[in-house]
């Protein structure tokens, strides 16, 4: 026989109320007789909740247990070098989002480590700005940059042959209203372009 549902809710720390939601909303379960067993009722309600949001005698326990997890990991983290591109990475990332710094040197703590707090700062921040990207592409206002680039140069050079066709098109009209020669003036005219057009062709774009 398990426990009533009172007795339960004094064992997880919780309202009566909270029990009776969790029972409701199918989070736990009751035993065939209506009572709680207690060890597979906290498994299901463990199973079924975020640990961000536990409340309770029972998630302060949790919460301690993985206190002590998280000690032993940076205990044992800590006998470890963490690269300095790994430090690197952490900072620039809280640096771009306008983090503060933790204490001695930004971003890492006692003995060059890069403490957990900051990196997973450093995590979340990333996730924001990887989650924005993607609802500005959903949206339209980013475009893939190989397209962009790859539109950017047909355009350049459709433009090019615009220019190099202009001479034999226009040479001799303007000659005759010049009183030269057509072919010395589409020369000229060749020559000026190209040279006009290599000096174009210096200037660089970056797309980044």
């Amino acid at each position: 026989m398990g426990l009533s549902r009172r007795a339960y809710a004094a064992h997880r720390g919780v309202s009566h109320t909270a029990v009776a939601k969790a029972l409701a909303t199918g989070r736990i379960t009751a035993e065939a007789d209506g009572t709680i067993d207690p060890v597979k009722a906290d498994r299901q309600w463990d199973a079924a909740t975020d640990p961000a949001k536990q409340r309770g005698v029972h998630a302060r326990q949790l919460g301690a247990d993985t206190a002590r997890g998280t000690a032993a990991a940076k205990a044992a983290i800590g006998m470890k070098p963490v690269p300095r591109a790994a430090i690197t990475a952490v900072n620039e990332t809280l640096s771009e989002a306008g983090a503060p710094g933790d204490g001695a040197e930004p971003g890492e703590a006692e003995g060059g480590q890069v403490s957990f707090l900051r990196a997973r700062m450093a995590n979340e921040v990333i996730k924001a700005q990887t989650a924005k990207v993607r609802l500005q592409k959903m949206k339209g206002d980013l475009v893939d940059r190989n397209r962009a680039v790859a539109a950017v140069f047909d355009l350049a050079r459709r433009e090019r042959d615009s220019w190099l066709n202009l001479p034999p098109r226009v040479a001799a009209n303007m000659a005759a209203e010049l009183g030269v020669e057509a072919h010395r003036m589409e020369l000229v005219l060749d020559r000026v372009l190209r040279a006009h057009l290599a000096e174009m062709a210096e200037v660089k774009l970056e797309f980044r």
